[in-house]
């Protein structure tokens, strides 16, 4: 095979993130240089309007496309500016948020995507092939379900559900076909946490009897935590995925999904977003670098706050069966939740989510109960609104079994643990007796 010759290094100083600053600030700030911007002369990111990019001559495009998804295996010292050729290649911008978003989950590297679903596609579709086997949690977001139900099939990749909450379950499950384990933590919507510690350590045990080709790798999406307030790969998982729709994003305007893994995988993932074109919006990245991911612990900090007085709220009204919320003591994997979410200076961060289940004479009254509450909250509450999504700076409220998770026959969910009554709280910034005087209201009509 022909050696690819990459451009001549430049003689700059090496990318720099020192420790001396905190994790927050690198939030901000991103390395202290990178050859994807000109920091002399602007202070904040310009935005890339350009689905396309001049190339001053023909040798200059053909070396633009030999360097592309070649990437150094230094990436602490700095190469070329990059030859930037086509969006779908790459831009400052998506460029610029992958550093950031690497450094943010403590990775090596990270390629953006167009949705959330849109990285979990790249992140599966990079590790498994004709006859290899996923084992996944047996609850997820209802479009990944459909995913592993409905297309994976048709390429023969089979698709093992399992009951993650006990780690146990994985030893037993795991075939000589098994190359992926796949999971949320906190689960959607129930908020189970997975030990992913325990998980990391089973599947290490198992690949010290593997070929290198035919490893086992943990795949964990992030979502409802984010990298704030929990960080998976430093637990032993190997990728992250997040829908930067979500928490990162933060303002629900910008649709947007990430993977974030070891250097080996970002070659890889550029050549699937590539071919498959499921390429992150330039606006949308330009967004949640300058907007979403600086602000993320700020909003975090005041969210999880409110989402702690709301869940004892809830705890404390007789209408209500169950309360999930990391942050309450009697929350059955509290222990579990303390053991792995910490923000950055390691404090305990439960995050924004909230799930409960009002009480009922038996599942079809509680699902009953639930909807009238919703449905009461759609038409009259100015702090809660009933949409899907989460993360957002405006507290949401939604029934997963009806809407996320309908994907899930109702038969299945209840078996899996999803309740029909249950519902979902995304918390907000609104000041938290703004959004209580709502749910008490609510309470009051049902």
């Amino acid at each position: 095979m022909k050696k690819i010759k990459l451009s001549k290094k430049v003689n700059r100083k090496p990318l720099l993130v020192s420790n001396d600053y905190s994790a927050e600030t690198h939030l901000i700030y991103g390395k202290a240089y990178t050859e994807k911007w000109d920091y002399s002369h602007h202070l904040v990111p310009p935005i890339t309007s350009s689905a396309t990019f001049r190339l001053e001559s023909a040798q200059r495009g053909a070396q633009g496309f030999v360097e592309f998804a070649h990437t150094s295996n230094e990436p602490d010292i700095p190469g070329p500016a990059p030859i930037y050729i086509y969006d779908r290649l790459g831009e400052p911008n998506k460029d610029m948020l992958e550093e950031n978003l690497a450094l943010a989950e403590a990775g090596e590297a990270c390629v953006t995507f167009g949705s959330g679903m849109g990285a979990i596609s790249a992140a599966l579709g990079m590790l498994t092939a004709t006859g290899d086997e996923i084992i996944a949690h047996n609850i997820l977001y209802g479009c990944t379900y459909e995913l592993l139900t409905r297309w994976y099939p048709r390429y023969k990749i089979n698709v093992k559900f399992v009951d993650l909450v006990s780690s146990r379950n994985l030893q037993k499950a795991i075939s000589p076909n098994t190359r992926v384990v796949y999971f949320e933590t906190p689960v959607n919507p129930t908020l189970d946490i997975i030990d992913i510690e325990e998980i990391a350590d089973i599947v290490a045990e198992e690949n010290k009897k593997r070929k290198p080709n035919r490893k086992l790798y943990v795949v964990v999406d992030n979502t409802f935590s984010s990298p704030f307030c929990q960080r998976p790969l430093e637990h032993g998982a190997d990728f992250v995925v997040h829908s930067l729709t979500k928490n990162i994003g933060g303002f629900g305007t910008d649709l947007g999904g990430a993977v974030i893994g070891p250097l080996w995988s970002r070659d890889l993932l550029l050549l699937f977003r590539k071919d498959f074109g499921a390429v992150l919006s330039t606006k949308s990245a330009w967004s949640v670098l300058v907007y979403g991911l600086p602000t993320l612990p700020v909003r975090l900090r005041q969210q999880q706050q409110t989402a702690m007085e709301i869940a004892r709220f809830l705890l404390a009204n007789p209408k209500v069966e169950m309360v999930n919320y990391p942050g309450l003591d009697n929350f059955k994997h509290h222990d579990r939740a303390k053991k792995q979410m910490h923000d950055f200076d390691g404090n305990f961060a439960p995050g924004s989510m909230i799930y409960f289940v009002l009480k009922g004479k038996n599942p079809e009254d509680s699902r009953k109960r639930g909807e009238k509450f919703i449905n009461f909250v759609a038409k009259n509450a100015y702090t809660i609104t009933l949409a899907v999504s989460l993360g957002n700076i405006r507290t949401l409220i939604e029934h997963p079994g009806s809407m996320t998770h309908a994907a899930i026959p109702a038969s299945e969910q209840i078996k899996k643990g999803i309740d029909p009554g249950g519902i979902r709280l995304s918390i907000g910034l609104e000041k938290v007796d703004d959004i209580i005087r709502d749910l008490k209201e609510a309470f009051d009509n049902i």
